[in-house]
């Protein structure tokens, strides 16, 4: 071993003490920096010769210390773990939130609900049956009824809005989704020559797993390290980035959600760009839009159209038997603006001469003049018929009863959905917590450090003065 091994050994430890250093001013530089993953020092000894030579031996102390890396702090299972809970939460925290939003259309309990416009409509046929001749309570019964159609219209609109502007959000989370993949496969590209020039690339690592993390969220999208130091992300068993290639989703399926209610086999869904294929999206927030567009809006939809449709029938049918103040048949209180069938966004009052309403349940007595000659029939005081209309009210199968049902059934899915993702934020934030455990930046974990590698790094410096003392000594005794 060389007279100066003891140098060049304390040399190695202040270089490695000082890059120790180095790394420890990055972490406590972002400990706030959002997506950073703590970096740690691995330092190796250094040997000294294992090859027997001639002219060569060694005193087996060996010669330093090296640093042979940086490493980012991560767990894989960590951090496969949190892409599945966070995918899993950004789906409940959809099917939440559309809920409260279908909630806000039907506003029940309340004053301006559709329950009670339609307890108003119904208490204005007992108005007509204690007053049968008053035209002005027959104009309210016809406002009322009004009423109830408009709401029922105007839920409808509430509902197509929000389907509408759901299909609008899909449309900006793919392109949110197709820019992610292409970014995190430049990164991808990156980090493969970095790593195979032997530079540092953990900054952009970090870069990249947090977009891996919006993908999760986004579509439950997973990912697998390669050892090249890229990734590749999965999307229904398919690859989403393969290294620095990368597929791109778009939105197929139907354009409006009378379009989903009329062909369900075409509902809207979510392809492979390239080849047309369904791209297999079944968590994240994605998935969430894609079942509130294809299931839940429509459903709430089909019960407001079976709202109207039983409050039309029911009504309409009474209606025609019974007699207006003419003497006339009641004709259809109930019909579609379009003409077509009586949905909820075509129902409308079909009567505007209060005089038309069908509240007489005896048919008119035939009258005839002095002759004989007949003349036009006249309808008479009787209210059999609007008395029999006000009890559909509390009729089986009826429009009020199937309505209740309806919000009961809205209700008790919100309050599910509020209980799944409550759970579910829970174990979320719980593996978040040990996911910065690991990676996070320790403010006290790093002022020790800096003080080991501080210590160690004044003890190298040491350990040089003493030796240079050594040779002082040396070079004087040989002088003298």
């Amino acid at each position: 071993m060389s007279t100066f091994s003891g140098i060049s050994t304390a040399l190695s430890a202040l270089y490695a003490q000082r890059q120790a250093l180095d790394v420890t001013g990055q972490n406590v530089a972002n400990a706030n920096t959002e997506g950073y993953t703590r970096q740690r020092v691995d330092m190796n000894a250094v040997g000294g010769a294992v090859t027997p030579a001639r002219y060569s031996t060694t005193d087996g102390i060996g010669s330093g210390v090296t640093v042979s890396g940086v490493t980012r702090m991560r767990d894989a299972f960590l951090e496969s773990r949190g892409q599945i809970e966070h995918a899993k939460y950004a789906y409940l925290a959809g099917q939440e939130e559309i809920h409260a939003r279908v909630e806000e259309v039907f506003n029940e309990p309340s004053d301006t609900g559709i329950q009670s416009q339609l307890s108003d409509y119904w208490n204005a046929w007992h108005d007509v049956v204690n007053q049968p001749g008053d035209l002005a309570a027959r104009a309210q019964l016809l406002q009322r009824g009004g009423t109830v159609a408009d709401s029922l219209r105007s839920a409808d609109d509430a509902l197509d809005s929000l389907w509408n502007s759901t299909l609008t959000q899909v449309d900006s989370l793919v392109t949110e989704v197709n820019t992610a993949a292409d970014t995190i496969s430049q990164l991808n590209k990156a980090i493969v020559r970095a790593t195979a020039a032997g530079l540092p690339a953990n900054e952009l690592a970090d870069e990249r797993d947090g977009l891996v993390l919006r993908l999760a969220e986004l579509t439950g999208a997973t990912s697998k390290s390669l050892d090249n130091g890229a990734v590749d992300v999965y999307l229904g068993g398919a690859k989403l980035v393969e290294g620095a290639a990368f597929r791109e989703l778009k939105v197929a399926g139907a354009g409006s959600m009378r379009d989903v209610m009329a062909d369900p086999s075409n509902p809207v869904a979510l392809q492979w760009k390239d080849t047309g294929a369904d791209a297999g999206v079944t968590s994240g927030q994605l998935a969430s839009s894609l079942h509130s567009l294809n299931t839940v809006l429509p459903e709430y939809t089909a019960r407001l159209d079976e709202v109207a449709g039983r409050l039309a029938a029911t009504v309409n049918t009474q209606h025609a038997r019974g007699y207006d103040l003419n003497g006339a048949a009641g004709g259809d209180f109930f019909t579609a603006t379009t003409g077509t069938a009586i949905t909820a966004a075509t129902i409308t009052v079909g009567i505007g001469d209060p005089a038309k309403v069908a509240a007489s349940s005896v048919a008119p007595t035939p009258r005839t003049d002095g002759d004989g000659n007949p003349l036009p029939p006249t309808g008479n005081l009787d209210a059999g018929n609007a008395d029999a209309l006000a009890e559909l009210a509390t009729a089986a199968g009826g429009p009020d009863r199937y309505y209740r049902e309806a919000v009961t059934a809205l209700g008790v899915a919100s309050q599910a959905a509020q209980r799944r993702t409550a759970i579910q934020a829970t174990v979320a934030q719980n593996n978040d917590a040990q996911r910065a455990a690991q990676s996070g930046v320790s403010l006290d974990e790093e002022m020790a450090n800096m003080l080991l590698y501080q210590r160690a790094y004044q003890a190298a410096s040491q350990v040089i003065n003493t030796i240079n003392s050594t040779f002082d000594s040396l070079f004087g005794m040989i002088r003298g």
